[in-house]
């Protein structure tokens, strides 16, 4: 396999780090800065298609355009022999999808760290118009020092309708899409909200909400069966925690969470950990799960003004019960009944106004 080059012969070739169907990703050294880099070049028999060609530099420009922590970065671009090629930072560490093989599931804390990470790496991706499309573990890569890193914008889409797929075509990995994208229908960054409930669903429980080996299976399980939900399967996850990752798995988009700035907040997040959080973007409409207290008041919160106001209801009442049986049940001429006084606290007048009931209780 040749060595990546650049017209100064800037990038030395190290090794392969992953080959797929489109493409293949190798580190490699930037001999001008003297740093590793991983180069992703278009598989040799999609380079000769100009179409290809096309949308593969249309990827490296649009990702370009992200500049964040947790976003990988795009460096630089360009052509070897006619075959297009995108440099990037190099992640020394594992992915998302690795931890999970080794490690099963993790406890919650770590979990929702590593999502609002994510959260605030898809806040820029998407203020910049574009969205992911295949979020899932193995696309989530994490440092040694613990940060996490968005990878692979290769079939991102732009919100203003340019894409890198031809219309109609469904992209990304089952048991992650959204319904409306494994249904091939207009994808929006509410879809990227979606995949990372579910990727979060999975590092507290251990597997996907949906397990499906082909679209279609996903499509009928996503439209006639139902997401368990965590508490059944992880009791140790907060019902707060559940109701947020039920809440982006909703299957209409309009009843996620408004914006991945919205979803990191609901997880618990501080303004400071994800870019500006705006709480008043609470979504309008409560998502439709089971078991969830999504919408649902406290009764312990209930105001105390109005156990307040209920008891005087109560007070009227019996006042007038009294009033009735102290002069309609004797044939003396009725006597004016003072009221108790209404100076002082609500406590006080409680208690002058049980001595009164008392007092006034036989018609004397």
């Amino acid at each position: 396999m040749s060595t990546p080059q650049t017209s100064t012969g800037r990038y030395r070739r190290v090794r392969l780090l992953a080959h797929g169907g489109m493409a293949t990703v190798e580190l490699a050294q930037d001999t001008e800065l003297d740093r590793p880099v991983a180069i992703k070049r278009l598989a040799d028999n999609l380079a000769a298609n100009d179409e290809y060609k096309h949308r593969f530099l249309r990827e490296a420009r649009l990702a370009a355009r992200l500049s964040h922590p947790n976003i990988v970065a795009v460096y630089d671009a360009g052509a070897d022999n006619g075959t297009p090629f995108i440099v990037m930072e190099y992640v020394e560490g594992e992915t998302v999808g690795d931890l999970l093989r080794r490690r099963g599931r993790l406890e919650p804390a770590e979990a929702v760290a590593f999502a609002v990470q994510a959260c605030a790496g898809l806040e820029t991706a998407h203020e910049a118009g574009l969205v992911h499309r295949d979020i899932k573990p193995q696309n989530l890569l994490i440092t040694a020092d613990g940060a996490l890193k968005i990878g692979d914008f290769g079939i991102a889409r732009s919100i203003d309708g340019t894409q890198l797929t031809q219309a109609g075509t469904v992209l990304g990995t089952a048991g992650y899409l959204a319904p409306e994208q494994a249904a091939g229908k207009q994808v929006t960054a509410a879809a990227d909200i979606y995949a990372l409930g579910a990727v979060l669903y999975e590092l507290l429980t251990g597997r996907p909400p949906y397990e499906a080996e082909s679209l279609a299976e996903l499509f009928v399980k996503q439209t006639e069966g139902s997401i368990t939900p965590l508490r059944e399967l992880v009791p140790a996850v907060p019902s707060r925690l559940e109701d947020a990752v039920m809440h982006a798995l909703a299957r209409a988009p309009e009843y996620r969470p408004e914006s991945a700035v919205v979803f990191a907040a609901e997880l618990g997040a501080k303004p400071t950990a994800v870019t500006a959080v705006d709480r008043s973007r609470a979504p309008r409409k409560p998502m439709r799960r089971v078991r969830s207290s999504w919408g649902r008041l406290a009764a312990v919160a209930r105001p105390r003004r109005a156990v307040l106001v209920a008891v005087a209801v109560l007070a009227a009442a019996l006042l007038a019960l009294v009033l009735t049986l102290s002069l309609g049940g004797s044939n003396q001429p009725s006597k004016p009944v003072a009221p108790p006084s209404a100076s002082g606290t609500t406590a006080q007048q409680a208690e002058r106004f049980a001595d009164w009931l008392r007092g006034h209780a036989s018609g004397g």
